[in-house]
């Protein structure tokens, strides 16, 4: 049976408790990138800014978005699994991971 959507105000739960990690690790208060670093960032910032960066400046503001109007939800979210991934060598991005899995766990 397919899971249903979670709502605005859970996934914003979700989200804030994200978004306190990344103050907790320090990685929250980051200089935006330049604007040529969004032009051909690939999966998860990968070709042009750190993990850390794209997750402040690409992945909050767009969950963000879709908070305001509701939706429409991802069917999945994986971004916990790329954190793991990072975390093998980054231990502030290991740090992120529990409420990165929690956040992925709304959408699948």
């Amino acid at each position: 049976m397919a899971k249903h959507s979670p709502d605005a105000r859970t996934v914003a739960k979700s989200l804030a408790a994200v978004v306190q990690s990344m103050r907790a690790a320090g990685v929250w208060d980051t200089q935006r990138p330049p604007a040529e670093a969004f032009a051909n960032m690939g999966a998860f910032g990968m070709n042009s800014m750190p993990f850390t960066h794209w997750l402040r400046w690409v992945f909050v503001p767009n969950v963000e978005a879709l908070i305001a109007s509701d939706g429409p939800w991802p069917r999945s979210s994986q971004v916990s699994v790329h954190a793991t991934r990072e975390g093998d060598t980054d231990a502030v991005v290991q740090s992120l991971v529990p409420a990165l899995s929690a956040f992925d766990e709304l959408f699948g």
